[in-house]
């Protein structure tokens, strides 16, 4: 960890033009790009901005709480870091340091279908817990074995990517001739005809329904998280299929360009689960006020994902445990102008 890195990266913002200097240019690309024109990209970020705090003075907070509870475990702050593709690609050790640093951070890290690491190396290296998010695959039955081993392997959830029925139209990792390398190894993606789990060859990836989401709910009594929801009815829906929480997601602005940013669409949302199951927010969380703005407006946590990888190509895992803290600081910095010195007095009153 270079001696100057509290001045080298004051906000997660600074993390990003650090990464584009050691990153190849097409695995930036695939990294930063957004779909279409990149409309939701930008959105994401700029729909915080246009949200104005509403501060509270002379209140004691000269001791913040910042801890929350999730599935029954107490977490220590509301920082989750979210599933990103391939990150041996932007650091030797992939997710695995990735999970190093989330642990050295007291976060939670989600370990994707499109991992270059294995689960039980990740959770061999981490204190805090390791979720699992499944990439639905054309054979249901590998899907149900997938899912029937994470607790065995030491995951506490299961999350389903719910919003990717196919790819979105990524214009710049197109343009940047990004490639996946057929060497680059994935434990959880299956060749259909040889049973080899390599990445070149995977299963035909495949949307599931409600009804397969209400089967994988019967197959584990791991909680079970939907990601990518955007409308009310589905998260309703998503309640009645028996989803122990959602996390409201337009898959970081990367599948169909104009969808609304995640914390536009948040609070209609918060409104029709009226706190029935946890509800955490991703996509454009760059600020502790941002953290605080998603929980005033209904979130119980937040997710990030390209500041951390931007992180971990800087510095590894140093990086990854720096770029939680930074954003938790300021987070607490927030909550500490505003007046709030516990989570639970974060409320839509926060908001002007």
């Amino acid at each position: 960890m270079p001696l100057d890195i509290e001045t080298r990266f004051l906000c997660l913002a600074d993390l990003e033009p650090a990464a584009r200097e050691v990153l190849p240019h097409a695995v930036y690309e695939f990294i930063a790009g957004g779909a279409g024109d990149e409309i939701t990209k930008r959105d994401n970020e700029a729909a915080f901005d246009r949200i104005r705090l509403r501060p509270r003075v002379l209140r004691d907070v000269t001791r913040l709480d910042t801890g929350i509870t999730l599935f029954g475990q107490s977490l220590p702050h509301p920082i989750i870091l979210a599933p990103i593709a391939y990150q041996r690609l932007v650091h030797p050790e992939g997710e695995v340091a990735a999970a190093r640093g989330a642990g050295v951070a007291e976060a939670v890290f989600t370990l994707g279908t499109t991992a270059t690491a294995a689960i039980e190396d990740c959770v061999a290296v981490s204190q805090s817990p390791v979720w699992f998010l499944l990439y639905w695959q054309s054979d249901r039955g590998f899907n149900g074995e997938l899912v029937s081993r994470m607790a065995a392997l030491g995951a506490k959830a299961i999350s389903v990517t719910v919003d990717l029925p196919t790819p979105g139209d990524r214009h710049r990792q197109f343009r940047a001739g990004f490639k996946i390398p057929d060497s680059l190894a994935t434990p959880y993606f299956k060749d259909r005809n040889t049973g080899v789990l390599k990445v070149g060859t995977a299963q035909r990836r495949a949307m599931p329904t409600w009804a397969d989401i209400a089967w994988l709910r019967s197959l584990t009594t791991l909680p079970l998280i939907l990601k990518g929801i955007l409308d009310p009815d589905d998260a309703e829906q998503a309640i009645r299929t028996g989803a122990d929480a959602i996390v409201v997601s337009n898959h970081g602005s990367r599948n169909l360009d104009t969808l609304p940013a995640t914390i536009d669409a948040l609070p209609a949302i918060s409104e029709r689960v009226a706190g029935r199951i946890p509800i955490i927010l991703d996509g454009g969380v760059r600020r502790g006020t941002d953290v605080l703005k998603a929980i005033a407006l209904g979130a119980s946590a937040v997710m990030i994902g390209r500041p951390y990888v931007y992180a971990l190509a800087t510095d590894g895992a140093d990086g990854v445990a720096y770029c939680v803290n930074l954003l938790r600081r300021d987070f607490e910095a927030a909550m500490a102008l505003t007046g709030r010195a516990r989570i639970d007095e974060i409320e839509r009153s926060a908001i002007w």
